[in-house]
């Protein structure tokens, strides 16, 4: 009888302990929030295509993207205004997403676009992976919310200081970003 009470005391114990450093665990994450998704189609006459996700966490907003099609090196990357892609030129999308009324600058500047973001890196096969968070940017209700809005890819490089869009060319990939399901 004794030796049953010890055994589950010790098991009681595990257990807590158990418990405890989940939660020690848990307690150093920061909370992931909302989710969105845009599917990337070609555009300008290109074979672009990917995904890219955003989630919220904590005051940052955190983009994933797999992109393939793209010539090697650069390109530009930007969230733009209109979440409409149906141009054949992705023009529809409209100009960079810029609630602030700021210059086209630096995605580590204050002063930008609040669409302005990493040029991607394609490889040598035309594909390219992003995996980052980026400041300015919201999934909520409120003037940086980037629902319904527009991602697109540019075929050259953003210099991150021609206005108004970073001299990045022709938009060759777009797609709209929707809530994505937890």
């Amino acid at each position: 009888m004794q030796t049953n009470r010890t055994l589950d005391h010790a098991v009681r114990i595990v257990g807590i302990a158990a418990a405890g450093s989940l939660l020690a665990a848990c307690a150093g994450m920061e909370a992931a929030g909302p989710r969105a998704s845009a599917t990337l189609e070609p555009r300008s006459g290109s074979s672009v295509s990917g995904t890219v996700n955003f989630q919220t966490v904590g005051q940052k907003l955190r983009v994933e993207a797999r992109i393939a099609g793209l010539t090697p090196g650069e390109h530009g990357f930007h969230v733009h205004e209109a979440g409409d892609c149906s141009a054949a030129d992705a023009t529809s999308a409209k100009g960079h997403f810029n609630p602030a009324a700021k210059p086209h600058g630096h995605h580590g500047d204050a002063e930008r676009h609040a669409g302005d973001m990493p040029n991607l890196v394609a490889d040598s096969q035309g594909n390219a992976t992003v995996s980052g968070e980026v400041s300015m940017l919201t999934l909520g209700s409120d003037a940086n919310s980037i629902m319904n809005r527009s991602v697109v890819i540019h075929a050259d490089p953003d210099d991150y200081k021609s206005q108004p869009a970073g001299n990045s060319g022709k938009r060759v990939a777009c797609g709209v970003i929707r809530a994505a399901g937890r």
